[in-house]
């Protein structure tokens, strides 16, 4: 009987200590800092945490799953994935939802606080104004640095395939002469590597919910909020405007 309360004592103080780092952990300005908690292991612990009273209240809504694995470790963290997988998707299409729709909802009131579309997108990035880049990761544009051999000077050209097929993207508009190309790239991944350096924060979207296929379709796959007014009709990028030819009459579902 006394081993047995032992255990029992020392079993509540390993949950206490537990539900204390998880708190810690996960729970930032007064709120949870994700969107969403698995909770993995290969006994009945990972249910008793999640159920303890000793867990943060606001983290309980946010448990996605409670799955049993086999191993420790790195081995089982991989197969906790694996096994959350579905409940992991779900919640990425509920925050792509909400954020998508919090950006359908600034345009319909008119505030003039999102961006969408190549050239604005990018041009509110170059300012420093745009606060969460909305990024669809499939994005098909790329990005050419290019050269005027004759004049020396340097320009970037964002480009999507059908811009890409058009020669005079590749000329110099004023001379006609062409252009060499110094560097070319994705985008979506030029973007990845250098967003930080904006101070902006970047949002992947799917084409695989309602709201992420609209914005898609519709807002050519980019966007973002912005931190502040800006008026960008004369900061447009030179060549192409790379899914700016947005119609709300065929375009917002």
């Amino acid at each position: 009987m006394r081993f047995a309360r032992l255990r029992e004592e020392k079993r509540h103080a390993y949950l206490k200590k537990v539900a204390e780092q998880t708190n810690a952990h996960f729970i930032s300005n007064d709120m949870p800092n994700v969107v969403g908690l698995v909770m993995a292991g290969n006994a009945g612990f990972k249910t008793e945490l999640s159920e303890t009273e000793m867990l943060d209240k606001r983290l309980v809504p946010i448990i996605v799953a409670v799955v049993d694995v086999s191993y420790g470790g790195e081995n089982g963290l991989n197969e906790a994935i694996t096994m959350a997988a579905d409940a992991l998707t779900n919640v990425k299409f509920v925050a792509e939802k909400k954020l998508v729709s919090k950006f359908f909802e600034e345009i319909a009131l008119d505030t003039n606080l999102v961006v969408f579309g190549v050239d604005d997108t990018m041009k509110a990035l170059e300012l420093g104004a745009l606060e969460t880049m909305m990024l669809f990761e499939d994005l098909e544009v790329n990005r050419y640095v290019l050269t005027n051999p004759i004049k020396g000077d340097t320009r970037i050209a964002l480009l999507n395939p059908t811009q890409e097929k058009n020669s005079k993207n590749f000329k110099d508009q004023e001379t006609g002469q062409d252009l060499d190309v110094v560097e070319v790239q994705s985008l979506a991944e030029w973007v990845c590597h250098n967003y930080g350096k904006f101070g902006c924060k970047i949002e992947f979207i799917t084409d695989k919910s309602q709201e992420g296929f609209q914005f898609v379709k519709g807002f050519g796959g980019i966007g973002g909020f912005l931190r502040y007014k800006i008026e960008l009709e004369d900061h447009h990028i030179e060549a192409g405007h790379g899914g700016d030819d947005f119609d709300p009459d065929n375009d917002f579902i």
